[in-house]
């Protein structure tokens, strides 16, 4: 696959981070850029999830940097990444399950430019996903594992980023639902986002993303186009039972 000729929108440099004297990412470098899906891929415990962590603010790198666009973000407070324009889907979504869907979307407007546009921002969330208007009175923590799904990547969308990312987005769902979850990220991405998203779901997330990165031990271990990856044999066998 030809490299992209659109601007590099997030970089990584040797990031590496720890949970106290537990190191669980070891000189992570990854970039992704404009318009781009991007998977991030690898067994349970290999450090995804720490990966997002560190990229949205919520655990400091040890070392290392992270660059959205000019600007270096390593280890800013999270609440200034998101005006930055990272917005992160976290694992098991993380909605407020006693306040209503709509209340949890404009909870994903807080920052001022999002607040100015917040009718605008609403009506665009609900037309990308009718459901949620269904339900937008109703509670979150009441509606299925999906839907609940749907209203946590709205309520990321509602700030408008530049990077979306998505960590674990099929997890723990029905079947009927995954296969719900990855058309949400495809619409998204005709919408014009850049994701970056991390999953267990091999098969699946290799179909959606342009390029992914094999994370294994806290280490990038293999990266290159999804197809490349798709037909990697080390990965058909270990990911993809095949």
């Amino acid at each position: 696959m030809a490299a992209s000729t659109e601007p590099e929108l997030l970089s990584l440099r040797s990031v590496s981070a720890a949970y106290g004297s537990f190191q669980a990412l070891f000189d992570v470098s990854l970039s992704v850029s404009s318009g781009e899906a991007i998977g991030v891929i690898g067994p349970n415990g290999a450090g995804k999830t720490t990966l997002m962590r560190v990229i949205s603010g919520l655990l400091g790198a040890a070392s290392g940097e992270v660059r959205l666009l000019d600007s270096v973000i390593t280890n800013q407070p999270a609440h200034r990444i998101v005006a930055a324009g990272i917005a992160h889907v976290p694992e098991n979504r993380r909605l407020f399950p006693r306040l209503t869907v709509e209340e949890n979307l404009r909870m994903g407007a807080y920052i001022p430019a999002a607040r100015r546009r917040l009718g605008e921002r609403l009506a665009w969330v609900y037309e990308l996903f009718p459901r949620l208007r269904e339900r937008r009175g109703q509670f979150a923590g009441t509606m299925s594992g999906g839907e609940q799904q749907m209203c946590a990547i709205g309520r990321a969308l509602m700030s408008w980023p530049k990077l979306l990312l998505m960590d674990e987005p099929s997890a723990g769902l029905a079947p009927l639902a995954v296969e719900q979850v990855f058309d949400l990220v495809r619409r998204i991405r005709d919408e014009g986002f850049t994701v970056l998203i991390v999953e267990q779901n091999v098969q699946q997330v290799l179909a959606l993303v342009d390029r992914a990165y094999l994370l294994e031990a806290g280490r990038i271990h293999l990266s290159g186009g999804a197809a490349e990856l798709r037909d990697n044999e080390a990965i058909r066998k270990a990911y993809m039972g095949i």
